[in-house]
């Protein structure tokens, strides 16, 4: 048998049917809703004024330390940049400060920096999300922008940021990760990169992006042995928009991908049908995905407004105290843009 047979083969096998995709989906519906923001729109940070917007949420922990760590974006007119607070019970947020702020005038970040793509010791969906050392630094991939002035000025790119304690963050890279300008840019991603999601498997490492031609975004592969050099997947995209009418028809964006028993689980959000839902895709080989046609959580649920425009850009977490997921998400309503909070249980 030659190698194309054997990929076949392989495909085959690896494939996951939407009927059992919605199987597995089961145990992510039936939200509970907190009432408020966990982070406002307008958050309270010292030594920081305008920021009116927040945004793409992702939680963390650091070893030998009690506490959670929130990192998210704080949008103040110019454009991004990403901030950290704390918590002991994954509810009430405090103590904000700034952890990465705009890159130099000129360069690919100048128009600000979305740290959340970290490197995790352990990537099991119910593991705790602690942060991985290599030599002696914590490491995240990042979403960059070139110019300030507006909200998601394209064209992004990706750039790789470290830190010695968790909370401050530099960029180590001179140059972007991803861009549109490399050379093997396809043509679905020519307009914009947008945010990377990392993954450690088997020695490997697998950023999953979303990237946009025109209106529609699409899902990204690129894959490294070391994060700083990176090669496209030969397949891309591995999410593809659906058809018209259907939750994804012009979007599959912002990958949040966990092992779960057997198989990679992602949570993503599509547009369409009028809002920004969270949705699910899932995978045997991080390469080949199906995904589940209907959403975990659609835009519009919350009873107190918040996400009746978007619901999207999740981060979860177990809490093994209550035996509880805990999903914190982009929840832009009535309230503004804002991090809101749904439960597995009620709390």
């Amino acid at each position: 048998m030659n190698n194309n047979s054997n990929d076949s083969v392989k495909n085959v096998a690896s494939r996951i049917s939407v009927e059992q995709a919605e199987e597995w989906s089961e145990k992510f519906r039936n939200w509970h809703y907190y009432p408020e923001h966990v982070i406002p729109a307008v958050p309270e940070i010292e030594g920081v004024e305008n920021v009116h917007m927040t945004d793409v949420p992702t939680v963390f922990q650091l070893p030998d330390d009690p506490l959670y760590y929130m990192s998210f974006l704080g949008y103040d007119g110019r454009g991004y940049q990403s901030f950290i607070a704390d918590s002991e019970d994954l509810v009430n947020w405090r103590n904000i400060r700034l952890a990465m702020s705009y890159g130099p005038e000129g360069e690919f970040d100048f128009g600000g920096r979305v740290i959340g793509a970290y490197q995790y010791e352990d990537y099991d969906l119910k593991a705790p999300r602690i942060l991985k050392k290599r030599d002696g630094l914590y490491y995240s991939l990042y979403l960059a922008f070139p110019r300030q002035g507006g909200y998601e000025l394209p064209p992004g790119s990706q750039g790789i940021a470290a830190s010695s304690d968790g909370i401050a963050w530099e960029r180590v890279k001179e140059d972007p990760i991803l861009s549109v300008f490399d050379e093997k840019c396809g043509n679905w991603e020519k307009d914009c990169i947008f945010l990377p999601w990392l993954v450690e498997h088997d020695g490997r490492f697998y950023n999953f992006y979303n990237a946009a031609k025109g209106k529609f975004e699409q899902m990204g592969l690129a894959t490294s042995q070391d994060l700083y050099q990176w090669n496209r997947y030969t397949g891309n995209p591995i999410l593809s928009n659906g058809e018209d009418g259907s939750f994804h028809e012009v979007f599959c964006s912002d990958a949040k991908v966990f092992w779960d028993e057997d198989h990679w689980s992602m949570f993503f959000f599509g547009v369409g049908r009028g809002g920004a839902h969270i949705m699910m895709a899932y995978s045997r080989d991080l390469e080949h995905w199906t995904i589940d046609p209907e959403p975990l959580y659609k835009s519009g649920g919350h009873p107190a407004g918040l996400d009746s425009q978007y619901a999207h850009k999740i981060s979860i977490v177990w809490n093994p105290s209550n035996e509880t997921f805990y999903m914190y998400y982009n929840a832009v309503g009535e309230k503004g843009r804002g991090i809101g909070l749904l439960t597995s249980k009620p709390l």
